[in-house]
């Protein structure tokens, strides 16, 4: 499918959030698709993955998640510097700004003409913001791949309470991890899945794929799994095509 590729500046409280849309070429409606990166905003990495959704029939919008400070309009590097940068970027973010952005963003696909529902994914930090994102009651289902600081609420400045909020979400559910992931080891998955259930969320669609290690999506680097990638983003299309 040929897509078109924008640049788009949203409005919101605190200032403009740059984003890449990537839409379907040739008109319709489609499913719009709000996909947070991880720390390192929006590399090429990140946009090749948005540009597989978006050739599925998505129109998929790709906000910085830092957009108000030094990193606004910035890519980083995958190295220890823009690492360190980008943990640098989530500590200066409380969970409520992650949150205004994410309402602005949600308004922003909302009001496209193109766009028919809302659904929600993310990558790392990104699925975290993601899951909290499935807290606002327009957002139809929801892909979390490797969520980190969930289980603890580890969420940028803050310790975010999304966990303990999680029977406000209405839309469907499906979360991804990696068995080698360090950033959510064996006990921090068990810690997740234990706290949806007992807040009523017995119907939560979950994958542990054997091998995967954290960023197995990341097409760059030793950690990039493609079997994996394939096989978790084939999921995620059909889980937001509702099977």
């Amino acid at each position: 499918m040929k897509l078109r590729e924008d640049e788009v500046r949203v409005a919101s409280a605190a200032g403009e959030i740059r984003a890449v849309v990537l839409a379907p070429a040739g008109g319709g409606t489609f499913l719009g698709v709000l996909l947070y990166t991880d720390i390192f905003q929006l590399t090429e990495s990140t946009l090749r993955s948005a540009r597989r959704l978006a050739s599925e029939g998505f129109v998929v919008c790709v906000p910085e998640i830092y957009p108000h400070g030094e990193l606004q309009g910035v890519a980083l590097e995958f190295d220890d510097a823009g690492k360190a940068r980008g943990l640098a970027g989530a500590a200066a973010t409380s969970a409520a700004q992650f949150d205004a952005d994410r309402v602005a963003v949600l308004d922003h696909l909302e009001r496209r003409e193109d766009v028919s529902s809302l659904v929600v994914t993310g990558f790392c930090i990104g699925g975290h913001l993601a899951f909290r994102a499935a807290l606002d009651a327009r957002v139809s289902a929801t892909v979390c791949f490797y969520p980190t600081g969930l289980h603890n609420g580890q969420l940028g400045a803050d310790v975010a309470d999304s966990l303990s909020r999680a029977g406000e979400i209405r839309g469907r559910l499906m979360v991804v991890f990696g068995s080698q992931d360090p950033h959510v080891p064996p006990a921090a998955r068990v810690e997740t899945i234990s706290s949806l259930y007992a807040a009523g969320l017995t119907d939560v669609e979950l994958h542990v794929y054997q091998g995967g290690e954290h960023a197995f999506m990341r097409d760059v680097g030793v950690r990039h799994d493609p079997v994996l990638t394939d096989l978790a983003l084939a999921e995620a299309v059909s889980f937001f095509r509702g099977r």
